[in-house]
C-alpha cells in the first residue's frame, strides 16, 4: 500500500501529542478533556498494532544480517525464520488496514427504519408486514429496542407503511444494508389458480439524528396542524392533534397522527424529520463520491431492486453480492446474519481495496 509508513508515523506522532496534552489535563477545558480522551482511546487499540508492525519489522532487519554469517546452520535458521516472519508481517499489515479503513461516522447511531408497500396491491403490503415481523425479531435478537413511531395498516394484516426507531449497539452499521426494493414471489392466499405473483416493498434505514448531527432552525419549518383521519378519510379525533412539518431548505414532509397529543405528534415527527434531512445530506455526499469510484453496497439508488424472497423454492437472493441462500423461513423469523455479514464484508473489502489504491 502507497503511503503505509507516512501514514503509521502521522498517527503515532499524533498520538503522541495527545498523551502529552492529556498529562497536562489542568490547562484544558472540560469539553477538550473529553474529546482528546476520545480520541485517544480510539488510537490506542492501532497503535498498540502499529507498534508490533514496527518491532517485527526490526526483528526482520536484524535477521537479514545473519545471512550474512560464515556459519551454515545460522544462515539457514535466519533463512527460516525470515519466512515466517515475513508471513507474521503481511497478517499484522492486513490487520492495520482494516484499522485505518475510513469509519463511518453514523454506525454507532440507533435507526428509523422505515417499510413501504410497494408495486402488487395486497399482497405487497402483506409483504411489507413480513419485513416489518422480520425486522422486529432480528431486533429482539439482538436486543435491541424497538419502538413504532407510525402505522398504517390494511384490513387483511398488510401494512401500507411503518416507521420505527431501533436502538441499541451499533444499530445502524448492522441495518443499513437493508436499504432499497424487496422483491418476493410466492402464491398470494387471494389466488385460487395457484399462480406465483411478483409484488414489492421498499426499505429505507437511516441513522437517528441528534440536535447535535443536524441543526434544524425553526424559521426553516413550515408546521401545519389538521385533525388526524382513519380509514377512508374519516375523522378520529376532535382536535387538531396531527401534525404536518415540512423543512423548506430541502423539501423534506413528515406527517404525524399516532398520537392524540399535538405536542407528541411533533416531537416524534422532528425525529423522523432530522433523520431524513441527515440521510439526504449523507446521500449527497455518496453521490459526490460515487463520481469518482465505483458505488459501494449500501450507498447506491434507493430505488434499486436488492433482493428477492422466493416462497416456492425457500429461496432469498441479494443480488448486491450474488448470494444465493435456502433459508428463507429462518430469515423471516429474524436470523439475518447469514445475509448482512457477507454485505459487511464485501463492503469492507471494497473499501480495502480502495485504500489500497490510493
Amino acid at each position: 500500500m502507497k503511503g503505509l509508513n507516512e501514514q503509521l508515523i502521522a498517527i503515532l506522532k499524533r498520538h503522541h501529542e495527545i498523551e502529552k496534552k492529556l498529562s497536562n489535563h489542568d490547562s484544558l477545558e472540560t469539553s477538550k478533556f473529553i474529546e482528546l480522551n476520545k480520541e485517544y482511546s480510539e488510537l490506542i487499540s492501532i497503535v498498540e498494532v502499529i507498534n508490533k508492525f514496527n518491532s517485527n519489522k526490526d526483528d526482520l532487519l536484524n535477521l537479514k544480517e545473519l545471512l550474512k554469517d560464515e556459519d551454515n546452520s545460522i544462515r539457514e535458521m535466519a533463512e527460516e525464520e525470515i519466512k515466517e516472519k515475513n508471513i507474521n508481517i503481511k497478517l499484522i499489515e492486513g490487520d492495520l488496514l482494516k484499522l485505518l479503513i475510513p469509519k463511518d461516522v453514523n454506525d454507532k447511531k440507533n435507526s428509523i427504519l422505515e417499510i413501504r408497500a410497494g408495486t402488487g396491491g395486497d399482497e405487497a403490503s402483506l409483504f411489507a408486514a413480513d419485513l416489518f415481523s422480520m425486522y422486529q425479531k432480528y431486533s429482539e435478537i439482538n436486543s435491541w429496542k424497538f419502538d413504532i413511531l407510525s402505522i398504517s395498516e390494511t384490513g387483511l394484516k398488510g401494512i401500507k407503511e411503518v416507521i420505527c426507531n431501533i436502538s441499541g449497539k451499533n444499530v445502524f452499521s448492522m441495518m443499513k444494508f437493508e436499504s432499497g426494493v424487496h422483491r418476493v414471489q410466492r402464491v398470494p392466499s387471494t389466488e385460487n389458480s395457484g399462480r406465483v405473483h411478483t409484488s414489492a416493498a421498499t426499505v429505507a434505514v437511516l441513522p437517528e439524528a441528534e440536535e447535535v448531527d443536524i441543526k434544524i432552525e425553526e424559521k426553516d419549518l413550515r408546521i401545519d396542524v389538521f385533525r388526524a383521519s382513519g380509514p377512508g378519510g374519516q375523522s378520529v379525533n376532535t382536535t387538531d392533534s396531527a401534525v404536518r412539518i415540512t423543512h423548506l431548505p430541502t423539501g423534506v414532509v413528515v406527517s404525524q397522527q399516532d398520537e392524540k397529543s399535538q405536542h407528541k405528534n411533533k416531537a416524534k415527527a422532528l425525529k423522523i424529520l432530522r433523520s431524513r434531512v441527515l440521510d439526504k445530506e449523507v446521500q449527497i455526499k455518496d453521490q459526490e463520491r460515487a463520481k469518482n469510484r465505483k458505488s459501494q453496497v449500501g450507498t447506491g439508488d434507493r430505488s434499486e431492486r436488492i433482493r428477492t424472497y422466493n416462497f416456492p423454492q425457500g429461496r432469498v437472493s441479494d443480488h448486491r453480492i450474488n448470494l444465493t441462500l435456502y433459508n428463507l423461513n429462518e430469515i423471516l423469523e429474524g436470523k439475518l446474519d447469514d445475509l448482512i455479514s457477507p454485505l459487511r464484508a464485501n463492503d469492507e473489502s471494497k473499501k480495502l481495496s480502495e485504500l489500497d489504491n490510493e
